[in-house]
């Protein structure tokens, strides 16, 4: 093990990103995530990367465009609304298949809302981060550490599929303190031919760009785009199972939420009731197999979430509707305490006679 230091959600995601190979941050502050780009404007620098405070989320996004364009490795981070301004070039980045890392440390909302934590935006990035037919892996990480790992992961994934890559997390995760191993830093990158830099007469050009004026050409970029997605939905599935190979009730949560439902399964075991956690840390693609394989034994499920029932859509979709799927949940940036989800699990048990 390597040595660990205490650290911040936001800083760890931007040290991560460092060692991941990241050159290249574009942002702008946005409460609650402004320790990222307050951090990165102090690396940058001494590493010959580039900082660069945008003057709108609009134009960050298109930085981002920009620099994964040229093949470089980039980033931007945000929190909710700012995410929705950054949502027209997220589309024209998966339209032009380049990469990029974008980090939303959830608030509540809609509109300006609350700057306490949410997460209230995983219709947005699981369906609807931009327009057209386009999907994007969204990590969903709990814990300070996992928010440095999955971002590392992150940029490699965007380089892998040609897309922009998720982290959702939420402002409990972004302002919580936790001892954290940061990951070792990365000498090797893929090689990247498709990239706009400077060709020496030595290949054609490249271009980037995401606009087909004959329709048939576009349809078949598309089927050949979802083919990909179709590898990603088979090979890059994660989720985390906590007591549920024999549960009657299984809680689904995620992130910051997970944390919270995890306390409330260990209490509803120490009642006799036969609670398990499953942890989606990929929301796209969703672990619709490791759900499916609960089924058997499962007599019913519940989504715990900080919203008003969004991914509780996708948990009914993974169990074919096999057993009863309930949702509780609290929203506007309220977080649920560990007794009330009991208090959920419970009324559940007896409704089903578990």
């Amino acid at each position: 093990m390597g040595e660990k230091v205490l650290m911040k959600g936001n800083e760890a995601v931007a040290a991560s990103a460092v060692r991941a190979g990241c050159r290249y941050y574009f942002g702008y502050p946005i409460t609650p995530q402004t320790e990222v780009a307050a951090y990165m404007s102090k690396i940058m620098p001494k590493i010959g990367g580039t900082f660069l405070q945008a003057e709108s989320e609009i134009a960050a996004i298109n930085m981002l465009y920009g620099a994964g364009a040229a093949g470089a490795r980039a980033m931007t981070s945000s929190s909710s609304p700012g995410i929705s301004l950054k949502g027209e070039g997220i589309s024209y980045m998966a339209g032009a298949d380049l990469p990029g890392v974008i980090l939303n440390v959830e608030r509540g909302g809609p509109g300006l809302g609350s700057i306490q934590p949410s997460q209230q935006d995983y219709w947005q990035a699981t369906r609807a981060m931009g327009h057209g037919d386009s999907r994007h892996i969204v990590y969903a990480p709990n814990t300070v550490q996992e928010m440095a790992d999955l971002v590392y992961v992150a940029f490699d994934k965007a380089d892998q599929y040609l897309m922009p890559v998720v982290i959702l997390a939420d402002g409990l995760l972004g302002q919580m303190m936790e001892p954290v191993e940061l990951p070792p830093e990365k000498t090797e990158f893929p090689d990247k031919p498709w990239a706009t830099t400077g060709h020496h007469g030595k290949r054609p050009h490249n271009i980037a760009n995401s606009l087909y004026l004959q329709a048939d050409k576009l349809e078949a970029k598309l089927r050949e785009r979802y083919a990909r997605y179709e590898q990603i939905e088979r090979t890059e599935q994660k989720s985390e199972a906590f007591m549920v190979d024999d549960a009657d009730i299984v809680v689904v949560a995620f992130g910051a939420s997970a944390r919270i439902a995890r306390s409330a399964v260990v209490s509803a075991r120490a009642q006799g009731i036969k609670a398990g956690l499953l942890r989606p840390i990929t929301l796209w693609p969703f672990p619709n197999d490791a759900l499916e394989a609960t089924v058997p034994q499962a007599k019913a499920y519940l989504s715990v979430e900080m919203n008003m029932g969004q991914m509780v859509d996708d948990v009914r979709l993974a169990v074919h509707d096999a057993h009863p799927v309930r949702f509780y949940g609290r929203t506007g940036g309220v977080i649920p305490a560990p007794g009330e989800v009991l208090d959920a699990i419970a009324k559940l048990a007896q409704e089903v006679g578990a």
